[in-house]
This record gives C-alpha cells, sequence and structure tokens, in this order.
C-alpha cells in the first residue's frame, strides 16, 4: 500500500505580501486548508483519489475567495461562464466542461461526462442541458455576484482590455492526488478572465493543456496564462519529461515552469504528484495560494514566494 498525499492551488501570479492584509491573508489561509482537509478525509479512509480531488475543488468552488465556482469573474456581457476538468490516473478517463453558466460546481459536471457520458468535453447551452438531466445543482447569477468581481469588471471595461484579475493574479483552482493504491488523479476549475469576450476558454478545461493524470507518471493542475499554457501543453508536458527523458516529479515540474514555459513568455504555476506520493509545487510568479499534505505529516500552506 502507498502512502496518500494531496496538494490543492488557488491560483498564482502577483500575491504580494505588501498588498496583503493580516485578515485576508487568514482566511486565504483557511479557506484553503478546509478545501485540503475535504479531499484528505477521503484520502484517510481510504478512498480515492478521484474522489479526493473532486471534493477539494468543490471545496474551492464554494469559496468566494477564489476564481472558480461562487467566486468566478464577470463576462464582458456581465456573465459568468465557468470551465472545469477531471483526469483518473488508472483509467486516463476525463471529463471536462467550458463556457457553463448557472452550474453551482463545475467540477461535478466535469465529473457526470467523465462518468456518464460517451465524451471528454461539453460547451456552453449543451453542458448545462446535460447537467440538468444528471440533477446537478444549479445556482442563479446572484449566487455569484460580488461587488468586488463586478468592480473589477467595470475597471476592465474602462481599460477596454480584459485582465487577469485586480493583482494580476491567476484566478485558477486545482488539486492532484495520489491514493493508498497509488492510484492519481487531477482536478481544475475557473471562472476564467474578467471582462473576457468571444467564448474565450483557457487551459483549464483542456485535457494535457491545463489538467493531466498518468499513474505512470503523474497529476498536474496549471494556473497561469491559459493561452501560454495551452501552447506549451504544459500538464501532459511535465508528464512527458518523467516518462521519456525519465526525470523525477520536482525536476520535471521544475523544467516545465521554469524553463519551457518561461521561453514562451507565460508565468503562473502548477502542482503535481506522482504514484509515490511525491509533491511538486513550482511557480515563477511572486506567488501561488497552495496547500499540501502527506499522510504521516502535518499540513502545510503557502501564498507567498518565500
Amino acid at each position: 500500500m502507498s502512502k496518500y498525499a494531496l496538494a490543492i492551488h488557488g491560483g498564482a501570479g502577483t500575491i504580494l505580501r505588501s498588498e496583503m492584509t493580516a485578515e485576508k491573508e487568514k482566511a486565504h489561509e483557511q479557506a484553503l486548508l478546509a478545501a485540503l482537509q475535504a479531499g484528505e478525509a477521503i484520502l484517510k479512509e481510504g478512498g480515492a483519489a478521484l474522489d479526493a480531488v473532486e471534493a477539494a475543488v468543490r471545496a474551492l468552488e464554494d469559496c468566494e475567495y477564489f476564481n472558480a465556482g461562487r467566486g468566478s469573474v464577470f463576462t464582458h456581457e456581465g456573465r459568468h461562464e465557468m470551465d472545469a476538468s477531471i483526469m483518473c490516473g488508472k483509467t486516463l478517463e476525463a471529463g471536462a466542461v467550458a463556457m457553463v453558466q448557472g452550474v453551482k460546481n463545475p467540477i461535478c459536471l466535469a465529473r457526470r461526462v467523465l462518468e456518464a457520458s460517451e465524451h471528454v468535453l461539453l460547451c456552453g447551452a449543451g453542458a448545462r442541458q446535460f447537467a440538468r438531466e444528471q440533477g446537478l445543482e444549479e445556482a442563479p447569477p446572484e449566487y455569484f455576484y460580488s461587488e468586488f468581481r463586478h468592480r473589477q469588471l467595470e475597471e476592465a471595461r474602462a481599460r477596454g482590455k480584459a485582465q487577469l484579475d485586480h493583482s494580476r493574479k491567476y484566478g485558477t483552482v486545482g488539486a492532484v492526488a495520489c491514493d493508498r493504491h497509488g492510484h492519481t488523479a487531477a482536478a481544475t476549475s475557473t471562472g476564467g478572465l474578467t471582462n473576457k469576450k468571444y467564448g474565450r476558454v483557457g487551459d483549464s478545461p483542456i485535457i494535457g493543456a491545463g489538467t493531466y493524470a498518468n499513474n505512470r507518471t503523474c497529476a498536474v493542475s496549471c494556473t497561469g496564462y491559459g493561452e501560454y499554457f495551452l501552447r506549451g501543453v504544459v500538464a501532459y508536458d511535465l508528464s512527458c519529461l518523467m516518462e521519456y527523458r525519465g526525470m523525477g516529479l520536482e525536476a520535471a515540474a521544475y523544467h516545465a515552469i521554469h524553463h519551457r514555459q518561461l521561453a514562451l513568455g507565460g508565468d503562473g504555476g502548477l502542482i503535481a504528484v506522482d504514484n509515490k506520493g511525491n509533491i511538486a509545487l513550482p511557480f515563477n510568479s511572486a506567488g501561488m495560494y497552495r496547500a499540501w499534505v502527506k499522510e504521516g505529516e502535518k499540513s502545510s500552506v503557502g501564498i507567498y514566494k518565500d
């Protein structure tokens, strides 16, 4: 039997200690640890990695601090279009959704795509129809509304640009896990860019770009400027560095973020775990909201680079 491991993230970017109040810092740390505990509770009971990452991401979606689910940013039209994906490292099965509106937990819908459909990726109105057929919980527009996010939209509209967020933080959430059976899984969810237009979709719902899991190598969830992670196929690239070049998890993750992504001009980070329970959390930005735990060890949480 393997020892379980779990890591989560709540986005990366220009997250500076000087711009964070003690109260805000504590609130974010508590929210991260609560999500970590939601996933770890499943792993402690011998549960599956796939269940653990879904539970952890669902908890992050329910928290207004992060740009996913309830905390999602506004599109240019004043809507919330959400993306999510999940992948099983044991079977290589995956499910994903993009441009979803009105679904309380997009990660649960992605899981249903994996288990109850013949497809991998569903988009827009079709994804919502599938959610209704599956009996998933919906939420009205006011559930996703916050003055903070709406103010971000007005600022972005005034500049005439889509923006990542007020602090240049890439608001994606994700989780990766290895369970006691040595099986891995990954999940990612996001609200995308503030003021995004034209049905823009980033890397989060794209298997191999923002999310990937394979028991032979690792499970990965990315956070960063989605266009660069799409171009770099970062999640799968990390797996390939391990499988074809024989690199270890930490070295492969570091190379993917600090060399390949920087060479493209992209920044951000990722979380990854292998089937031995090793964890990597590299990022090339000023900060990344993150938390992690290994069986028999104390949970850890971090925000800044130092």
